[in-house]
């Protein structure tokens, strides 16, 4: 089960978004992508709950919540992590 976050500050890590998602459940994995010239934050991250009720919970919880000086969007993400992000940070 993952959730899309959009809207991200440039200044997001992905110990920020398990810090903030570890309230609603298990983080399994967290990626946040880079700009492959700059390697700034690309503005979203996925985040993998270990229940989809947990997934759901965080995902009410912070949808248009403001985060770091930005307004959070947050999503069901469309595809799972594992079939399309071979490097992640795994925290299980």
């Amino acid at each position: 089960m993952s959730v899309y976050i959009g809207n991200l500050s440039d200044e997001v890590k992905a110990d920020d978004l398990k810090r903030i998602f570890l309230e609603y459940g298990i983080v399994k994995q967290v990626h946040v992508p880079t700009n492959q010239k700059t390697g700034k934050n690309r503005g979203f991250a996925v985040v993998e709950m270990e229940t989809c009720a947990e997934e759901i919970s965080a995902i009410q919880m912070l949808r248009g919540i403001e985060w770091m000086g930005r307004i959070i969007i947050a999503n069901r993400a469309r595809i799972e992590l594992e079939d399309v992000v071979p490097f992640v940070a795994n925290f299980s």
